[in-house]
């Protein structure tokens, strides 16, 4: 571990926080256009005409394309240098925008993300790599947390503008607010400390193509677990291998890819070559353990933010208004969160923070899940959120200044190509896990409540695929049963039983994730013990 430097913060220099507006509103970019996706969901089941697992596409291939190409992204930017790549990127995200507003289809939209996710994997290393540039000590340390409360600032603008543009103007217009945050990010990008980048360094291809195709294979495998089938193949599969899905392959096949990644940057580093990232930032069990951390608390935010606007938009049939009202608690602690916890780090230390924070996010989970009705708006719903977002907002910025600390300046670029696999890698897996899960469940419910029901005849069930239930609203699922035998009374119980259903499923979902939350307990367990009292200069680490 990097040894502290206390003495350096009286003679550090100081800098101007003008460049840190740019990489602050860089960070809002991001995270405002993948908070925005949930709430464009409903807009775009409708103005497409497709199921919200597709229209939730979207949100995994944008963090599909970063964590595949983000630690290429990282050796690109130290290549050409960090801001001409960075300002590079910005015109592409720019033109993302441009394509979700005018896009005629949802494969034109899920095109766009991808365009956005690429971008966004040379954005994120970048200003782990620009703060590293252009701050040092106790400036760099509230500039890495500044990160966290952007993101959660993203959160709760993206939910509230996005809620209103979303209800009463369309979900299009959403996409105008990142076009702006682009070009306003690019003319800011002209006061940072400019760089000439190493036209030495060499992009190890081989560790490239097995990360990314590891990641595409993990996601995809994921994301297909409902629709391509868990074990056995469904009819929705591309293809079978002996009958099996092609899903869990994909997962296996990634997995293994994943360890050979590993193995052959190890192998390079043994040997004195340059790896595509320096495992080093890795090299002690308390990096090891914030990196898991983080994974889970990501992973466990992202179902949380697919999950209830999903359940209020396409379930309730209610305006994205009403989405960002609901989750409008849970974005402010996190954000308030976020910016405020560094003021314990001399008081605490990481492994308490940590375990104190997983313990809020099991607790709160574990309420969701017998508390929560279908109107979100209640007391005990609205406290379960807050309580989640307190220890989530602790989380993300803890675990991501532990592997800052713990790295010189000339791996911050490696620190975030690793910070934006975990957490993108980490949404994209929980949205469709998350997604598959849920239907899933949902599924088994209702055909084993139906087969019960004595309203609901045999004759009846036997018209209505029950092997493919999804997530639809009441007035969806009335319309599916009029185009069938069923009396105005059957109608009925049937919405009666799928809502009740919809409901039950809902809580077993926050049931499992308190439970990833409560073994999350392990890796925190490992986290650092000493009291940081500032971020060390990079410029005098060791």
């Amino acid at each position: 571990m990097t040894a502290h430097a206390p003495e350096t913060t009286p003679t550090e220099e100081r800098r101007s926080w003008a460049p840190m507006v740019g990489l602050f509103l860089a960070q809002v970019l991001m995270s405002f256009n993948v908070a925005a996706l949930p709430i464009s969901l409903g807009g775009m089941v409708e103005d497409f005409g497709v199921p919200p697992t597709v229209a939730s596409t979207t949100i995994v291939v944008y963090g599909l394309a970063v964590a595949a190409l983000v630690m290429t992204g990282a050796k690109l930017g130290q290549r050409i240098g960090w801001v001409l790549i960075f300002r590079c990127v910005l015109v592409v995200f720019a033109a993302s925008s441009l394509i979700m507003i005018l896009a005629p289809t949802i494969g034109w939209a899920i095109a766009g993300q991808v365009l956005a996710g690429a971008a966004a994997a040379i954005i994120v290393p970048s200003l782990v790599a620009l703060i590293a540039e252009n701050y040092r000590g106790t400036q760099q340390a509230t500039a890495v947390g500044s990160l966290g409360s952007a993101r959660a600032f993203s959160g709760i603008s993206a939910f509230l503008i996005g809620g209103t543009l979303g209800t009463f103007v369309g979900w299009r217009p959403i996409f105008f607010i990142t076009l702006a945050l682009a070009i306003a990010v690019f003319a800011l990008s002209f006061g940072l400390r400019s760089d000439r980048g190493d036209r030495s360094v060499r992009i190890d291809l081989v560790a490239s193509l097995l990360i990314g195709s590891a990641i595409v294979l993990l996601t995809l495998g994921f994301n297909n677990l409902n629709s391509w089938g868990i074990l056995l193949a469904d009819d929705g599969a591309p293809f079978d291998v002996l009958g099996l899905s092609p899903a869990p392959i994909f997962v296996v096949v990634g997995l293994i890819l994943g360890q050979a990644f590993f193995l052959w940057t190890r192998r390079r580093m043994r040997r004195g070559q340059e790896p595509l990232v320096n495992l080093s930032v890795l090299g002690h069990a308390r990096e090891r353990s914030a990196v898991y951390a983080m994974f889970i608390i990501v992973s466990m935010e992202a179902a949380v933010n697919f999950t209830v606007p999903t359940y209020i938009q396409i379930v309730q049939g209610r305006t994205p208004f009403d989405t960002s009202l609901a989750m409008m608690p849970f974005n402010l602690t996190v954000f308030i969160t976020a910016t405020l916890i560094v003021r314990f780090y001399r008081r605490y230390s990481p492994r308490t923070i940590a375990l104190f924070s997983f313990a809020l996010t099991t607790a709160a989970l574990l309420w969701l899940s017998f508390v929560v009705t279908n109107n979100w708006e209640t007391l005990p719903t609205i406290l379960g959120l807050v309580v989640f977002g307190i220890g989530q907002g602790a989380l993300v910025t803890l675990v991501f200044n532990v592997l800052v600390t713990a790295a010189p300046k000339e791996l911050a670029g490696d620190v975030g190509s690793i910070r934006g696999t975990t957490q993108n890698l980490a949404s994209a897996v929980g949205t469709a896990v998350m997604g598959a899960l849920l239907v899933t469940m949902l599924t088994l419910n209702v055909a084993g409540a139906a087969a019960e029901h004595p309203d609901l005849p045999d004759e009846l069930l036997a018209q209505v695929d029950l092997d493919q239930v999804n997530f639809i609203s009441n007035d969806d699922l009335r319309v599916t049963l009029e185009q069938t035998s069923a009396t105005p009374e059957q109608v009925d119980a049937a919405v009666t039983l799928n809502e009740e259903e919809r409901l039950h499923t809902l809580k077993l979902g926050f049931l499992i994730l308190a439970g990833l939350s409560a073994a999350a307990a392990i890796p925190a367990s490992r986290l650092p013990k000493y009291r940081p009292q500032e971020i060390p200069d990079p410029s005098k680490a060791a």
